[in-house]
């Protein structure tokens, strides 16, 4: 059992990958978001000696793979032409994903959406705790403003 610790050093962060007879460990969190999510990828540009963060907002049609392999596919229409990036989850290159979204799907890929098109393309939301409170909490500051109004 022959670890081999390798340091990595990008613009902004510094991680430490150790292989310890096939298993790979990354010191780093990732949001926890799943297929048919809507989500923002911010990924790092180095344009020159700056350094600039671009977003990329989509659905998430396919994961595949475990460890430090992981990877994402995200999916967007841009002009009317439809967008797809793969990202590696664990890439020092994404600062951060923001999770817009939640979409309730029954397949683990959603490679039917690049035959749909317009509105046949939206998916329906997951309702979880947070989502039922944010609704509940939108309705009723909608409805204070109602009252507030008619008054």
């Amino acid at each position: 059992m022959k670890a081999v610790e390798q340091t990595q050093v990008t613009a902004s962060a510094t991680y430490t990958v150790t292989d310890d007879k096939g298993s790979k460990t990354l010191e780093r969190s990732i949001a926890n978001f799943q297929i048919g999510d809507t989500v923002t990828v911010h990924q790092r540009i180095l344009e020159g000696g700056k350094e600039r963060l671009q977003p990329f907002e989509g659905v998430v049609i396919s994961r595949k793979g475990e460890g430090l392999e992981a990877m994402f596919t995200v999916r967007r229409i841009v002009q009317g032409e439809g967008v797809e990036r793969v990202f590696c989850l664990q890439s020092p290159r994404i600062a951060k994903i923001d999770i817009k979204r939640t979409g309730e799907v029954r397949r683990s890929k959603l490679y039917y959406l690049r035959d749909r098109v317009g509105k046949a393309t939206r998916l329906r939301e997951r309702k979880t705790k947070e989502t039922t409170a944010l609704a509940a909490a939108a309705a009723a500051k909608k409805k204070a403003k109602k009252k507030t109004e008619q008054v």
